[in-house]
């Protein structure tokens, strides 16, 4: 049972980031041959990620699809050791997302909230719960992304609902 309402939305899909050893293996599939653009790289010690930011579609409406490779095969995070490495949502309100969630048991990840690769605020859900934190992403690790007010008031207009 719910504690409270919950003070936020999913608006939709923000990203998919995709690991392997060699990223340029991934550009082939997803910017050679299914024509995704590279719109920008990020680079992390500290995530142990060299990846290749690209997009579908356009607007509020773009999907980015991170390629990445690691940094350091046999270092941590292993963002090439699961294909799919996570599945990013856009969130209306991360701040009450984070508390709110915290609240009904969810874990997350370390890191809180800080300023991800796209330049948005993110923070991560754990793929596996525990005893303190008993609902999590069994399995999958979940990114919430602070969605921009154009994407949140897009999102609305879709919905035929104000923003």
């Amino acid at each position: 049972m719910l504690s409270s309402p919950r003070p936020f939305k999913v608006l939709g899909i923000q990203q998919i980031a995709i690991g392997g050893p060699d990223k340029l293996r991934l550009q082939k599939l997803w910017v050679d041959m299914l024509g995704l653009e590279v719109t920008g790289t990020f680079r992390s010690e500290r995530e142990n990620v060299d990846e290749d930011i690209c997009a579908m579609g356009s607007g509020p409406f773009k999907v980015e699809v991170d390629l990445m490779q690691p940094l350091d095969p046999e270092k941590k995070p292993a963002v090439h050791a699961t294909p799919l490495n996570h599945v990013g949502l856009w969130i209306d309100d991360l701040p009450a997302a984070v508390t709110w969630l915290g609240a009904q048991g969810v874990r997350f990840a370390p890191g809180g909230i800080r300023r991800g690769a796209a330049g948005f605020d993110i923070t991560f859900l754990h793929p596996k719960a525990n005893e303190e934190f008993p609902i999590a992403g069994e399995g999958v690790l979940i990114e919430l992304v602070q969605a921009p007010a154009e994407v949140v008031d897009a999102f609305a207009r879709l919905a035929g609902q104000p923003a």
